[in-house]
Parts: structure tokens; C-alpha cells; sequence
């Protein structure tokens, strides 16, 4: 019989028959070893997956003895995570149920917000909640609403979540943005995020839909949006480089399944665009490898930590594909923690996370 644990409480149910795909199952399994007159505590999780490696640059990156972890399960379709230094946990969306979910070590996962990004009093279908989060210079949770179609600010802290929020970004010279996904803070304190059709109903031919393009948006600290680019048919995961002088967008659209870099203006805008990856051969060559090309980090050295087919793709600044994580499921997002060097993955109904040996920009 295997213990599961409830998302709330996480108190332990035995019932080895339970099967409802919500309750989060979370693995701790607790061994004492007497070694040199001392007793050692180890939490074990489930392992899965693998490293691949294409380039001898990736050892510098990930130990050849580091394991995928499964700490978490249960979910439909996890998302968006973000390290909350102010507690030690992590914080991530599972978009269709409309939650954010936190997960501290030794505690497990519990619901952090619910709901979190449809907040009416009526019923909703799709892909609801939130998606991207991250936090702000105050380390206020800002969020990605899917079904609100806006970039908010929950009011409480993150010690004391409550599910109110204040709007940073609604529209776009009058229109309603279809469904912020994605987004990331430049050092000014200005925030990108993509907008693709994802938390439409209907997608790119909802009624509903008052944008003709999926864009790339700049929110001003002064409330202002400006248009980023509208080239990109699906954009999704967005990072910058440490230096900020490169934005990097995902394009999830199946039939040009890009990874962008854009110069960028001293103002912030995009000076010109370049491919950094076409992931379109390597889908080819891994027919198996599912998932889309989806949200991304940057670690201090530059390389971008990249989710989407089987997995995270490492590449270098310059765009070499140096290895890949493969979880073994379609991955939505990942995000550094800890100290800096552990990477979070979500993917698909998991939280997974893998020990680096770099840190991620921002530690």
C-alpha cells in the first residue's frame, strides 16, 4: 500500500484504491542510517528520465550523477513556477483547475490560490487559470490569468495569499488580450509577457477574441503597453539575457516550432530577430519526444534552459543545442530555486526537479 498525501493538508490517506487524478501525491520516504556514531536523515523521491548529452559542455552544467526527481503529481497540466526566496517554497499554476500550488520541502504541496486566474462567479471552460508567474522587485506575486485575459498583482503577500488581485495589464489600446501566458521582469522594473490564444475557448477563432495577433507586450512602470512583435503565431516562453540586451521568445506553433532572439533597444523594444533554434529537425529525428516548444530560464553563464520536446533543451548563448533533460513528458516550464542551482520542471500532471551545477540568473 503507498501512502498518498491530500493538496490541502497534507495529511496521509491510506487507500491504496484512491485514483482521483487531483489529489497530489507527494513521495517522502524517510530512512535513518547510523554512519560514524551519527544519525542521518534522507527524503527519498521517485526518479525518472534521463540526461542527454551532446556536448562535453553540459558536464559543467549537470553533474553526470544527477537524478530527476518526482516531487509532486496529480496535476492536469502544471505551469509557470517561480522560487519564492521569502519562505523557501516554490509556487506554481495547474492552468485548467484554476490553482496555484506551493511546494516546500518537507511539507509537500498544498493549494496556495484558488482560484487564480478566473475570478467571476460564473462557470468557465478551457484553460482558465493562471499560467506564468513571477514575482517583483517587493516580491509580490504577479501572474499570467488566462480566464481574467489580464497580467495582475495579488494584493496579500505570499506568506498570506488571498485570491485578490489588482490589474497591471488588460488591454492593448482599448483591446482585450487574448490570454497572458508568459513573462519576465528587465532590471528597470518593466515586464515582458507573450500573449498567444491558449486560454480562449476557441483559440485564434473565439468570438471572443479582440486581437487579431498573438503579441509580445512591454508593460512601462507607468502603466503604458507597448507592442514588442507580432510576428510570432504562438508565442509563449519568454527570458532575457543577463546582460538584457536579448530577449528570447517561444514560438509554440507546430508548423514553425522557433526559439527567437531579438536585440533590444536601449528603451526596451526589439531591434531585429533572429532564429536562435528551429527545434523542427530534432522533432523529426525524435518522433517520441512530445510537447511543444514552451516556457524558458537563463542561467548566470547565459545558456537558456529551454522546455519543450521530450524535455528542457540546454543551449549556449549562441544557440548549441548542448543536452537535454528528458522527463519523459510533455514539459510545460521550468524554473531555478533553492540556492539557485536546483532546477523546478513542470510537466504535464508532475513537479520534477533536478540538482545543476550552475545557478540561475537572478541568484
Amino acid at each position: 500500500m503507498k501512502a498518498r498525501f491530500t493538496p490541502t493538508t497534507g495529511q496521509p490517506i491510506l487507500d491504496d484504491k484512491l485514483t482521483m487524478k487531483n489529489n497530489i501525491k507527494i513521495y517522502s520516504i524517510s530512512v535513518f542510517f547510523f554512519i560514524f556514531g551519527y544519525f542521518v536523515h534522507a527524503t527519498d523521491y521517485p526518479i525518472t528520465g534521463s540526461v542527454e548529452r551532446l556536448s562535453p559542455a553540459i558536464n559543467d552544467l549537470i553533474s553526470k550523477n544527477a537524478k530527476i526527481e518526482i516531487l509532486a503529481e496529480g496535476y492536469v497540466w502544471s505551469e509557470g513556477p517561480v522560487w519564492v526566496e521569502n519562505g523557501a517554497f516554490l509556487l506554481y499554476s495547474d492552468v485548467p483547475t484554476n490553482k496555484v500550488y506551493k511546494w516546500k520541502k518537507g511539507m509537500g504541496a498544498s493549494v496556495f490560490l484558488d482560484p487564480s486566474g478566473f475570478t467571476a462567479k460564473s462557470h468557465r471552460s478551457g484553460e482558465s487559470g493562471s499560467n506564468g508567474l513571477t514575482l517583483d522587485s517587493q516580491g509580490q506575486l504577479v501572474l499570467c490569468q488566462h480566464g481574467d485575459r489580464r497580467v495582475a498583482r495579488m494584493k496579500a503577500s505570499t506568506q498570506n495569499p488571498k485570491s485578490e488581485f489588482v490589474t497591471l495589464a488588460a488591454n492593448y489600446q482599448g483591446a482585450k488580450f487574448n490570454s497572458p501566458n508568459d513573462l519576465v521582469y528587465n532590471q528597470r522594473g518593466e515586464l515582458y509577457f507573450t500573449d498567444p490564444p491558449y486560454g480562449l475557448i476557441k483559440k485564434e477563432k473565439d468570438p471572443n477574441k479582440e486581437i487579431e495577433y498573438q503579441g509580445v507586450f512591454l508593460l512601462r512602470k507607468n502603466g503604458n503597453v507597448d507592442l514588442v512583435t507580432k510576428e510570432l503565431e504562438r508565442p509563449n516562453g519568454i527570458a532575457l539575457s543577463p546582460d538584457e540586451k536579448t530577449l528570447y521568445v517561444a514560438n509554440s506553433h507546430g508548423p514553425r516550432p522557433i526559439w527567437m532572439s531579438y536585440e533590444l533597444k536601449k528603451n526596451g523594444l526589439i531591434k531585429k530577430g533572429k532564429v536562435f533554434f528551429d527545434s523542427s529537425q530534432y522533432r523529426k529525428k525524435h518522433p517520441d519526444r512530445l510537447g511543444g516548444n514552451d516556457g524558458m530560464k537563463v542561467d548566470v553563464k547565459g545558456n537558456v534552459w529551454a522546455t519543450g520536446p521530450g524535455g528542457v533543451l540546454i543551449f549556449s548563448p549562441e544557440g548549441e543545442h548542448l543536452g537535454t533533460i528528458l522527463t519523459g513528458q510533455r514539459t510545460a516550464n521550468c524554473a531555478f530555486g533553492g540556492d539557485g542551482s536546483t532546477l523546478y520542471i513542470t510537466a504535464d500532471m508532475y513537479l520534477m526537479r533536478i540538482e545543476t551545477t550552475t545557478k540561475g540568473y537572478g541568484f
